[in-house]
């Protein structure tokens, strides 16, 4: 809580969210944020009057607060305890009250959703919408019918930095984790957001609506990256193509959209498809081909390796890959297997001659 003390005496109840800010970084107000304000002096009006400060208010698409008989109080990229203080010196000015006199509470009741921008290594980059409203929030911000207290507060974890990473898809593996800048208007922060992957204290950046924020890259591949957390994808979807013979328990996953955790590798889901197993001697041969397309030039990169090599002789990245959003894995039968089918196909294509050649003769 923090109190300011002049010719005004302020109550204030403003608690800034307890995460690690730089100055100028807390987390100010946007457009579509509602706040309480309260003042003990509306018990002391007749029951008639029109003039009643305390209430809801929403912060106006312009950026300002509608307070009545006041000219539009700016709101947006103020902090709460910028906004009580001037709107009690708004009111003294305007005569409503005596500086001595004036007691004033303005709180956070719920944060809005806002539009930030994502550019650089992620994997969706583009305008990304943060702490989108959801049933089970409106609950816990008491913004139901049945709700008779609305509980009041300044944290909103969706309205950060890592939520509006995680909704442009999550880091590359190639991105800078170590300098991710986020814009301001003429603003510009540089941050290392490391900490999320190794343990660290990290300053997870409160966002307000416009904000900017790009994904610097580098030139090399980072397989700490590759696994789920704050900052990178939790799963991926792989499209499986498995026709081979004969059929396995997992089969059925043949020719579907699978959802795998990121960081599985290529090995595992040429197992998880099925395409791994079985009589030795007609499956050893087996091949798996991950294919790999590139979302914005449309380039495919193919990898093709024998199944059984593969899965026991694997022992870096470019033979054992990680799996990427979209990518496919097929797999193809050995050439024994293939011999096998082809013998089959010419074997029933013939029998029905040999049958009739027969039958002729018997007679």
């Amino acid at each position: 809580m923090r109190i300011y003390q002049s010719t005004i005496s302020i109550l204030t109840a403003f608690t800034i969210a307890t995460v690690t800010v730089l100055p100028g970084y807390a987390l100010p107000l946007s457009p579509g944020d509602r706040v309480r304000v309260l003042t003990p002096m509306d018990d002391e009006l007749p029951s008639d009057s029109r003039f009643r400060l305390s209430g809801l208010y929403e912060v106006n698409v312009d950026g300002t607060l509608q307070i009545p008989f006041l000219e539009p109080q700016p709101a947006v990229g103020l902090e709460v305890s910028d906004v009580q203080k001037k709107l009690a010196e708004a009111l003294v000015n305007k005569g409503f009250f005596r500086p001595e006199s004036l007691e004033l509470s303005v709180n956070v009741v719920s944060w809005a959703p806002v539009q930030v921008t994502v550019a650089g290594e992620t994997f969706r980059p583009g305008r990304v919408l943060i702490n989108a409203i959801t049933e089970k929030r409106q609950m816990q911000e008491g913004q139901t019918p049945l709700a008779t207290d609305v509980v009041t507060g300044s944290y909103s974890p969706d309205r950060y930095l890592s939520a509006a990473i995680r909704g442009a898809g999550g880091l590359k593996p190639t991105a800078d984790l170590q300098r991710i800048r986020l814009l301001r208007g003429k603003q510009e922060k540089t941050f290392d957001l490391s900490g999320v992957l190794t343990g660290k204290a990290v300053p997870d950046v409160p966002l307000i609506a416009g904000d900017q924020v790009i994904v610097p890259t580098l030139t090399y591949s980072q397989n700490e990256l590759v696994r789920p957390s704050q900052l990178t994808p939790t799963d991926i979807t792989v499209f499986l193509s498995n026709q081979t013979a004969p059929n396995t328990p997992n089969a059925s996953k043949g020719g579907q959209v699978v959802t795998f955790a990121y960081g599985t590798r290529f090995s595992q889901a040429v197992i998880a498809a099925g395409c791994a197993g079985g009589t030795q001697r007609t499956n050893a041969r087996r091949r798996a081909v991950l294919v790999q397309t590139d979302r914005l030039t449309g380039k495919t990169t193919v990898v093709e390796r024998p199944i059984e090599r593969l899965l026991k002789q694997s022992d870096n990245d470019a033979e054992n890959p990680f799996l990427m959003p979209q990518d496919g894995v097929v797999c193809y039968d050995s050439t024994v297997t293939n011999l096998a089918s082809i013998f089959r196909l010419i074997t029933d294509i013939a029998s029905p001659f040999f049958l009739i050649h027969r039958l002729f003769r018997d007679e």
